[in-house]
């Protein structure tokens, strides 16, 4: 399973991205969000999700310019009803940003405004998603931090949630953690997650 590639941007298009990696081009479908971020690099490393179609076994590679994008693209997909095209439609009409806010603010308008996305849709997207955005679904770990450039953060997350520890839970512990040692590493922040947890 690939988790990213990183390389030349040898084709860029609002819905396609192709990185050239050591000689081998590897096409990705992609949102507007992406396209906006990658416009101007020459080189950029995409987070990749794959899509198997269940019917004929065929599947499809996206691409994200962030972590945080590929885990809303994630959580948008496990909603019943919306498949990987309908995610990548909702990540273009609006940022992740945009979207966490909707859904928390049960903005059905804002939501149904996407292309493809009708009142039941809409009302279900809030429904089963209200409460893992609230919980921090969706968001890759270092995007829950004032402290984004941490990546003790995130491999102290996964650590974490490797050991059995809710995201939720691990995520408040690590702000206040942060709060008092803004520079704490890896090994710190999990010692003193263990004795909050």
């Amino acid at each position: 399973m690939t988790d990213y590639i990183s390389g030349k941007i040898a084709e860029l298009t609002p819905t396609r991205v192709v990185v050239d990696n050591a000689g081998i081009g590897y096409a990705m479908e992609i949102s507007l969000q992406t396209y906006s971020a990658l416009e101007n690099k020459k080189e950029a490393t995409v987070y990749v999700e794959t899509q198997v179609n269940t019917r004929d076994g065929s599947s499809v590679d996206y691409g994200f310019a962030s972590k945080d994008e590929r885990a809303l693209f994630q959580l948008i997909t496990s909603v019943s009803g919306m498949g990987a095209a309908s995610a990548r439609m909702v990540l273009s009409s609006m940022n992740s940003e945009e979207f966490r806010t909707a859904v928390l603010a049960e903005d059905i308008n804002r939501i149904k405004s996407v292309k493809g996305i009708g009142l039941k849709t809409a009302q279900r997207l809030i429904l089963e998603l209200k409460d893992k955005v609230a919980d921090g679904k969706g968001t890759a770990a270092t995007e829950l931090f004032q402290n984004a450039g941490n990546e003790s953060v995130e491999e102290a997350t996964s650590a974490l949630q490797m050991l059995g520890f809710n995201k939720a839970n691990i995520g408040k512990a690590i702000q206040a953690i942060l709060k008092k040692k803004p520079t704490a590493t890896v090994e710190e922040i999990i010692k003193d997650a263990l004795r909050m947890l």
